[in-house]
């Protein structure tokens, strides 16, 4: 007999979306003969739709998501193929931190500076013709200074050549789940073929925190000195919104100035990925204005925790007359704040079950659905081992299910 169960539903109204701007304007004092002078009004950002209404959104590809529940919270050509330019260090930097974490490369190993890599052009972290240099300045040089002649150094030590080098990325960005990516190079140099999308960027992103908790720190670095050379992070949001603390800019002619970046609050992770931006200070406005629209408008909500008891479910001929499913891991949601469409929340399964089951085996699913929110399907699980009566306990039983037609 199948069972379906109406857990939750909340009817609520309506609610506009409004966006400010945050610009303010000082007086000045001006003379007589000279107008007034104003600053250039803002470019017009083409309006995206999101669970809470129409953004405007300047960068030409943009994408926010949830870290923890992977719900997306705005979406602008996340799958557009684009120039990545220097996001793309994010993939160096991922093999990079898995040959540390499997002991093929040490932190404190040095490494060769080739002439290919002392004379490689654009952000550098200067480091000299045949000079040998640690791997863990390397690391602060590609994340903190953008260093392409960095990522040639660590490049050529793990492969022999850029080259090869290209086809490790490509190798390991195929078996992390980046399906429309291609790499050329370490660096992000312009490359026809050197592609990757915003969605691909934000995976890359988040297998970087889980992967290498360890070593993301390097991401919330300010600023790094080498050889007598100190940059700072080009991070602008490490500065300008409070929990940044990741991960990477990027600027070509053709990309114009992107950004992937990441911040935390009250245990809150976000993700957000933005490209094609017509300047930096375009790209740090953009980066904290999302950013702060995607925390101020939406909260993670904990449906159930992982051992929480959903339902009591029959078991026909068990030693226990019914079985607890629980989630078996916290089911939690990504929600507008300001709430105001249907939620429905249900759990379905077949019961009576029969014996035996076994802990963690699937017995259901709880349903989720509602405007705005993406239906989601979690499965349920058994909490319990429940064993099968023995033949003498289980004759009443079945006697009892064929007298009453159940």
């Amino acid at each position: 007999m199948a069972s379906r169960r109406n857990i939750i539903g909340v009817v609520l109204g309506g609610l506009p979306l409004w966006l400010a701007s945050d610009q303010a304007f000082a007086q000045q004092r001006q003379a007589p003969s000279q107008p007034a002078r104003r600053p250039p009004p803002r470019p017009e950002g083409t309006p995206v739709a999101t669970p809470v209404g129409n953004v405007d959104v300047l960068a030409r590809q943009a994408l926010i998501v949830d870290f923890e529940t992977g719900a997306t919270l705005l979406d602008k050509n996340a799958d557009d193929r684009m120039p990545p330019s220097s996001m793309s260090k994010l993939m160096t930097m991922y093999v990079v931190f898995e040959r540390l974490k499997q002991g093929r490369l040490q932190m404190d190993q040095m490494l060769p500076v080739s002439e290919r890599a002392w004379r490689m052009g654009g952000s550098k972290m200067f480091v000299d013709l045949g000079q040998q240099v640690r791997v863990e300045d390397l690391i602060r040089g590609v994340i903190v200074q953008s260093g392409n002649d960095a990522c040639i150094v660590l490049a050529e030590a793990i492969s022999g050549s850029e080259q090869q080098f290209a086809e490790l990325l490509n190798e390991t960005g195929r078996r992390i789940g980046l399906t429309n990516s291609n790499f050329r190079n370490s660096t992000g140099w312009p490359d026809p073929e050197h592609r990757m999308t915003a969605r691909d960027l934000s995976i890359l992103a988040r297998r970087l925190i889980t992967d290498f908790p360890d070593y993301y720190r390097f991401y919330n670095e300010r600023s790094f000195r080498f050889s007598n050379i100190s940059q700072d992070n080009r991070n602008p949001l490490l500065a300008r919104v409070p929990g940044a603390d990741g991960l990477k800019t990027g600027h070509t002619e053709e990309a114009g100035y992107g950004l992937t970046g990441s911040a935390i609050r009250d245990g809150r992770r976000v993700i957000l990925v933005i490209n094609g931006l017509v300047s930096m200070r375009a790209r740090a406005e953009e980066s904290e204005r999302l950013m702060e629209w995607a925390f101020r408008e939406f909260e993670a909500v904990t449906l159930f925790r992982a051992q929480d008891t959903v339902e009591n479910v029959p078991v026909y001929l068990g030693e226990r007359r019914t079985v607890p499913m629980v989630g078996g891991r916290d089911i939690t949601l990504t929600l507008p704040r300001r709430w105001r469409d249907r939620l429905e929340v249900r759990v379905r399964y077949q019961a009576p079950l029969t014996a035996p089951v076994m802990r963690g085996q699937t017995i259901g699913e709880l349903q989720v659905a509602g405007q705005g929110v993406p239906t989601l399907s979690v499965p349920l699980v058994a909490g319990a081992d429940v064993e099968k009566l023995g033949l003498l306990p289980r004759i009443p039983a079945v006697i009892g299910r064929w007298v009453s037609g159940a």
